[in-house]
């Protein structure tokens, strides 16, 4: 039979006041919401701002939407679309006067055109949607090859975006885009894909210095060693190790490249240095979101846009 409570010197409470007692033994722990002043809305004039809306600080108000978004990209954001080329290869120019050597880099333009345009309305952002170089109608999809067909352009073998900040840059559909669009003297920003060099070892990859030469170390000199510890990382290998793997490939983005020459007639440009990938890559050209805007008519044209419709 089990005992009763008074032969174990527990007196009986109410429901309302072992809560109570059981309340102040438990430790304070900070509440969060909108009526306790903890919230990422826009401050109020009599509410605290949140922790992640510091009103006095001068910072500015957090949003979601995706107009807020469109607004923090104002200043990263090109007024104007951008071109791609094909990397030829690359030279040397000679200054006649003190003769200096210039690396460069050679980008020849193939038959650029405007495909189509991505709208806030209809996609969420500006983008142009620029081809180049030709493909035989056989060798492209029926979809694609209706999109190329309402464009009123032939199939192309390249397509790329070129988000633009908003709809002064959109180009009319057709419209050829050749080297002239950039001028001498100014800056681009170049995005290709580096020079694939298949599955390499982690002396390659990522700078290993290797194994001994000798002492006992057999046909081992260039293998990584110990992928991890035993007890002490769980009897595994950690995400994140650095190991031999696949090398290159990946896109490559080249900031504040000056541009030497423009040829028109020839469809080349020269860039200053060099670029990202091997002969025969497509690089993209757009100018340069770190320095000033190029002074050139279609710019002002935008420019003048944009202020008219800020005023």
């Amino acid at each position: 039979m089990a005992p009763k409570l008074s032969k174990l010197g527990v007196a009986l409470q109410s429901p309302s006041s072992f809560l109570a007692d059981t309340h102040a033994l438990l430790p304070l722990i900070a509440k969060r919401g909108v009526k306790y002043g903890w919230t990422t809305a826009p401050a109020r004039s009599k509410a605290t701002p949140g922790r992640f809306n510091q009103v006095s600080a001068g910072l500015p108000i957090l949003s979601a939407s995706p107009a807020a978004a469109l607004k923090r990209k104002d200043f990263t954001l090109p007024l104007r679309t951008g071109a791609m080329g094909i990397k030829k290869g690359m030279t040397a120019i000679y200054d006649p006067e003190t003769g200096k050597r210039t690396a460069c880099t050679v980008v020849q333009f193939d038959r650029v055109q405007v495909v189509s345009h991505k709208t806030r309305e209809k996609n969420g952002y500006f983008a142009v949607q620029v081809g180049a170089g030709w493909k035989h109608q056989s060798n492209v999809t029926r979809p694609l090859l209706g999109h190329f067909t309402e464009a009123g352009v032939s199939p192309k073998r390249h397509v790329v975006e070129f988000r633009v900040k908003d709809a002064t840059g959109l180009l009319p559909t057709g419209q050829m885009i050749g080297p002239e669009w950039f001028t001498e003297g100014q800056f681009v920003d170049t995005r290709s894909n580096c020079r694939g060099m298949g599955f390499e070892g982690g002396m390659k990859r990522h700078g290993f210095s290797g194994q001994g030469a000798s002492h006992g170390n057999s046909k081992s000199h260039r293998l990584m060693g110990s992928s991890g510890g035993s007890q002490g990382t769980g009897s595994r290998v950690l995400p994140g190790k650095k190991m031999p793997g696949n090398m290159g490939g990946q896109q490559v983005t080249v900031q504040n490249v000056e541009v030497l020459k423009v040829d028109a007639e020839k469809g080349i440009i020269v860039l200053k240095g060099c670029v990202s990938g091997p002969k025969g890559c497509v690089v993209k050209l757009q100018d340069a979101i770190k320095k000033p805007w190029p002074k050139m008519p279609v710019v002002e044209e935008v420019v003048a846009k944009v202020e008219e419709v800020a005023a």
